[in-house]
């Protein structure tokens, strides 16, 4: 397995700069100040935000080496089943899940992909307006807001995938809706993926899962 580097602080310059002997930060406008002239407890408030930074950068680091870390262990381990048994791990999509003998710990690896659509939408929402409008008042509540939602822009300027997928999952057999319904497959397109690790254990071999966190917000 391949060890883990000791941790140790970033380095972070201490914004100190020196001008004919004298000792000068810059302020936040871009400017000179001498160190005399700062105020104590902002010198003080400036030490303690740089030393935070020095051990948050350096975990960021650890944490993205611990990830390339643990990838090449799996990587290693299933090359070397696939030479032993000629068989690997994995489930749909890549994602995969491995235990220790025991069942106490686990390790999963999920695949998720980025979803974008193409120009195809602008068909299916001219097919499913077209639906919507000549059913008129016989068109459900329900539906007509699910149309309204899936073809509005999320904050990001992404529209709103999964009301996409609720619309692809109503069982209407009008021809136009079923070709607008294609569209809205057809438009999908993959433009990228993000492999996620988590781990877990648990204190007995039928004792529920708890999350091994790396999140500061749960930590």
């Amino acid at each position: 397995m391949t060890e883990q580097s000791p941790f140790k602080p970033a380095t972070i310059p201490d914004g100190k700069r020196i001008v004919d002997g004298n000792v000068y930060m810059n302020n936040g406008e871009g400017g000179l100040d001498p160190v005399e002239t700062i105020k104590p407890q902002d010198l003080l408030q400036d030490e303690v935000v740089r030393k935070i930074l020095g051990f948050w950068i350096a975990a960021s680091d650890q944490i993205s080496r611990l990830k390339e870390h643990v990838v090449s262990d799996l990587d290693d381990f299933e090359a070397l089943l696939a030479q032993e048994y000629d068989t690997s791990i994995g489930g749909k999509r890549g994602n995969k899940t491995f235990f220790s003998i025991d069942r106490l710990f686990r390790v999963e690896v999920r695949i998720t992909d980025h979803i974008d659509f193409g120009p195809e939408l602008q068909i299916a929402k001219a097919l499913v307006d077209e639906c919507v409008n000549d059913w008129a008042s016989d068109a459900r509540p329900e539906i007509r807001a699910i149309v309204n939602s899936a073809f509005q822009t999320e904050v990001e300027g992404k529209v709103n995938r999964s009301e996409l997928i609720k619309l692809t999952k109503l069982d209407i057999e009008d021809e136009r809706w079923q070709r607008g319904m294609k569209a809205i497959r057809d438009a999908q397109r993959v433009i990228g993926s993000k492999t996620y690790i988590r781990c877990y254990r648990r204190d007995t071999f039928d004792g529920p899962w708890s999350a091994v966190p790396i999140d500061m917000a749960k930590a």
